[in-house]
């Protein structure tokens, strides 16, 4: 069976816009309940959540590709590259490229693509990799650009690009498709439309040596802010990754096909879930600046220590809940200590408890702010 590259028509892909319309609805309803929520914080607390939610992205668009990175250097480069106070803990080469990159992403989101901006992310995302012919150009190899899996002896090829002589000429088509489908453009595309084909075009063409899973969803989120006119800060990546089967298998179904209605609808559902996200992570950064207002003066540094921990968990938690044995863990104190502590927490409504004993577990008591009908 052909690439969809080399079917007569590529790349005019084909797709039913009524399928998409009611999930366009919905997007822009979403957007406008994120936008607003993000407003209700402080300017200082609005840093943090943008740090926050960044360095998520940052961190969930490579292990979608199996890179696992340091959380706390991600952030420290961020808050660098975003001239906010960096902190002491030191930035690492990966971490400091792919949060130089998202930065960027995030900041330079109105402006129409070119080959440079592509250049520089890459650049940006993979300077440190001595492994690679060519950084911050396109693909230049006479070999074939595939993607495998299994054993060296018996490949399973999902994917064959096109050659690397037909890149350049294909990539300035697909910036000129890029910057001609934009809101305010020649043939501009509702929102999620434009998205999902971005990705799926960019990933077929697959122009760089590495890296295109992050750049292709570097410029579906790029797509998406030029849409709602300011940056999306949607989970885009984190979404994804907890697909990262079912995205995998989209990618490859709809590469062998110009009719791509089902992976512009999975997209969609992507994004919309992804929003989702994102309004629980506000919403959970409003209620802990809230839990914070009510209990900061009245927490002792064991104490202090413990709710910490408990919120880098995120909107989710421990879980199964704080147990005694966590507390302990996490404090490094004596049990009857421990046992005073967390019925102390209890008393003054920092945490609730549930169950008896042994299965005694403990939980954040937040006032989360109630959704608008």
């Amino acid at each position: 069976m052909a690439w969809n590259w080399q079917i007569p028509g590529w790349p005019d892909f084909r797709y039913d816009p009524e399928a998409l319309a009611p999930l366009e609805q919905r997007f822009l309803l979403s957007s406008g309940e994120v936008l607003g929520a993000v407003h209700h914080v402080t300017p200082s607390e609005r840093d943090q959540l943008r740090i926050d939610l960044l360095s998520d992205e940052a961190m969930k668009t490579s292990a979608i590709e199996g890179e696992m990175l340091d959380r706390r250097s991600v952030q420290s480069s961020l808050r660098r590259h975003l001239g906010l106070e960096p902190g002491s803990y030191p930035g690492k080469p990966r971490e400091q490229g792919v949060a130089e990159m998202m930065v960027d992403v995030y900041s330079t989101f109105p402006e129409a693509l070119n080959h440079e901006t592509l250049f520089r992310w890459h650049e940006m995302l993979l300077a440190f990799d001595k492994r690679l012919e060519v950084i911050g150009s396109y693909r230049q190899h006479a070999e074939a650009m595939q993607i495998v899996s299994g054993r060296p002896d018996r490949p399973v090829v999902h994917f064959e690009a096109l050659p690397s002589e037909q890149v350049p000429a294909e990539m300035d088509r697909y910036v000129d498709w890029f910057n001609r489908t934009g809101p305010d453009a020649d043939a501009p595309l509702p929102a999620l439309t434009r998205a999902g084909l971005s990705h799926l075009y960019f990933e077929s063409i697959h122009p760089f040596e590495d890296g295109n899973g992050r750049l292709g969803r570097a410029l579906a989120e790029k797509s998406l802010a030029q849409n709602i006119g300011q940056p999306s800060l949607i989970a885009l990546a984190f979404t994804i990754e907890r697909q990262r089967k079912a995205y995998y298998d989209q990618l490859e179904r709809h590469q062998r096909t110009l009719d791509v209605t089902p992976w512009l609808v999975w997209f969609a559902e992507a994004v919309l879930a992804a929003q989702q996200v994102t309004l629980d992570r506000v919403g959970f950064f409003i209620a802990k600046a809230h839990f914070y207002d009510r209990h900061r003066d009245r927490l002792n540094e064991r104490q202090t220590k413990a709710i910490e921990r408990m919120f880098r968990e995120g909107p989710g938690g421990f879980e199964g809940g704080l147990s005694a044995e966590n507390y302990l863990s996490i404090t490094r104190t004596s049990r009857a200590t421990a046992t005073r502590d967390l019925q102390s927490l209890v008393e003054i409504g920092a945490l609730t408890r549930t169950g008896e004993r042994r299965y005694t577990r403990y939980w954040l008591n937040l006032d989360r702010p109630q959704r608008q009908a």
